[in-house]
């Protein structure tokens, strides 16, 4: 298939631009919109904290 005939093809009704690519776009943005969605597991979170605790000790000793 030539370059003609592709854009013959995306200009012919098919009214996404993108083709194949939308199709890549909305399964990501499903699976963002569900990753932020996801609540930070607890031990992650206890992680965190004890980051933070001990970074102004760092902080303090250098």
């Amino acid at each position: 298939m030539t370059k003609q005939q592709t854009a013959a093809l995306h200009q012919e009704g098919s009214g996404d631009p993108l083709g194949a690519n939308s199709e890549i776009g909305r399964k990501l943005k499903q699976y963002y919109d569900q990753l932020i969605t996801d609540e930070v597991p607890e031990r992650f979170t206890q992680l965190l904290l004890q980051l933070e605790e001990t970074e102004p000790l760092q902080k303090g000793k250098g």
